[in-house]
């Protein structure tokens, strides 16, 4: 995956000098503070996966932010900080004891290949899955239906019986 920059694309890591920094982006603005962050001529790093989405009634490829509500942001050594203060969709910049924290070149290139490559899939009803939560860690069971957007109802055989469940989305998997 490439970075995104004000000016030409290229490969996370490529930069001289600075490090990356975790940017907390006002609710449901990621997209604009990126933008507004390019337009700046600042490099930025929002990793994205492709979702299948039900849309108008049919299953759709959707893009969406990994990590919702935050993105990276590459700052040169000694650059001015003040400009991101009043950058529109920006809420502020991830920071511990005061100071933000750099992140590591390596990690935002890991991201971005990872989130490349990675489809996050919709499941059909009656489709065998593996739980992979800690109670109930490798017990198969079949998807029953989605319980809003992060939650799915599973059925599972226990005791000889059928059960419904409800568990959280990432807590299961086709493979």
């Amino acid at each position: 995956m490439h970075i995104t920059s004000g000016s030409d694309t290229q490969e996370p890591g490529a930069s001289k000098s600075g490090d990356w920094y975790l940017v907390q982006c006002k609710p449901r603005q990621d997209e604009r503070a990126e933008e507004n962050l390019l337009r700046q001529g600042y490099e930025c790093a929002r990793p994205a996966c492709r979702r299948e989405r039900l849309l108008r009634g049919q299953m759709q490829h959707v893009q969406e932010s990994l990590f919702p509500g935050y993105l990276f942001i590459h700052m040169p050594q000694g650059a001015n900080w003040a400009p991101l203060r009043s950058t529109r969709g920006v809420a502020r910049v991830v920071a511990f004891g005061g100071r933000p924290l750099a992140v590591s070149h390596e990690l935002v290139a890991q991201l971005q290949a990872r989130a490349d490559t990675h489809i996050i899939t919709a499941f059909k009803p009656g489709e065998k899955v593996t739980i992979l939560d800690q109670g109930f860690a490798g017990i198969e069971s079949i998807f029953m239906t989605m319980d809003g957007e992060e939650r799915v109802i599973l059925l599972i055989d226990l005791m000889n019986r059928q059960q419904e469940i409800s568990l959280p989305l990432a807590s299961i998997t086709n493979r």
